[in-house]
């Protein structure tokens, strides 16, 4: 208990000092928190827009049910494929009548027939588009398949894929290097600050050391008050980011609309924020352990 006192009394007779500390690594923790949900939130929107273009397959109209249904179950147990979905003509037209309800004359004027059955489903990975467009154009029933990513028509299908892979690839590196950054930030931030507090009182760590005081007598005052340093700093960050998401969280989800970019779910959203709150008072403890003993040591080695 002696330890804990000594450095929460070195805390209190630098006030300013750890108000500066701490104030530095709460912002540091705000930013990891927002950083962390941003990472969350993109691989959230990858993975929806990764499934979202929808690959259509038109059939034949002299396609036998039989073949038809042949060919859904097979797509619907190839890994590769998920969500298919058979449109009949009947349901084609409706489709066409809610797409025209601005103009219900134009629904009146056509009729089921002039509609082809579909086979509509996503790849469960862009990079299996390009594979399964070919496949399933080569069925005997299918009459010709479209990609709903694809504006330029199915030459250009390849060319598409590419570029949504490559806007994605970017998209995920650049969060890695951001999430790197930062990081290596946090540790250079707490080493300074707490290099400097035992700057402060390298007389009081060298007189321990001639009187004779133990290793542990001398680093754990100064360790705890770095765990204290980390400690406020993560629950002031951690707080202050769950504040303000849990304020824009209504906004965000009604912006993005089905995109989950937050959890919707009131104990899986509490449980990601705890998780983060965890891990970042885990990195806070154990950069505060090294700093605060690679400091004590090179005091000590001074002479």
């Amino acid at each position: 208990m002696s330890h804990f006192s000594t450095g929460f009394k070195s805390l209190r007779r630098a006030p300013f000092q750890a108000l500066a500390a701490i104030s530095v690594l709460a912002i540091t923790f705000f930013v990891s928190t927002l950083l962390v949900l941003l990472g969350y939130s993109s691989n959230k929107i990858l993975q929806y827009f990764e499934t979202r273009p929808q690959i259509i397959a038109f059939l034949k109209d002299d396609a036998e049910t039989g073949e038809m249904r042949a060919l859904q179950s097979r797509l619907e147990g190839d890994l590769r494929v998920s969500q298919v979905n058979y449109v009949s003509k009947e349901d084609a037209l409706e489709i066409y009548k809610g797409a025209t309800t601005d103009n219900p004359l134009l629904g009146e004027l056509v009729s089921p027939s002039i509609f082809p059955a579909s086979l509509e489903f996503s790849a469960s990975d862009l990079s299996y588009a390009e594979a399964l467009v070919g496949e399933v154009k080569s069925e005997k029933v299918v009459e010709s398949v479209a990609f709903t990513a694809s504006l330029g028509g199915e030459s250009t299908l390849g060319d598409v894929i590419a570029r949504l892979k490559t806007i994605t690839l970017y998209i995920r590196v650049g969060g890695v290097i951001a999430m790197s950054l930062l990081a290596a930030t946090s540790l250079v931030v707490l080493m300074v600050i707490i290099g400097m507090r035992i700057t402060v009182q390298r007389k009081e760590v060298e007189s321990l050391s001639l009187l004779g005081a133990g290793s542990w007598f001398i680093r754990a005052p100064i360790m705890i008050e770095a765990f204290m340093y980390s400690f406020i700093g993560v629950i002031i960050g951690w707080t202050a980011a769950l504040v303000l998401v849990m304020y824009s969280t209504p906004g965000v989800i009604s912006y993005f609309g089905q995109i989950p970019v937050l959890p919707r779910d009131t104990l899986f959203f509490f449980g990601l924020f705890g998780a983060i709150f965890g891990g970042e008072l885990l990195i806070g403890m154990i950069i505060a352990t090294f700093g605060s003993y690679i400091a004590i040591s090179r005091s000590l080695g001074r002479k």
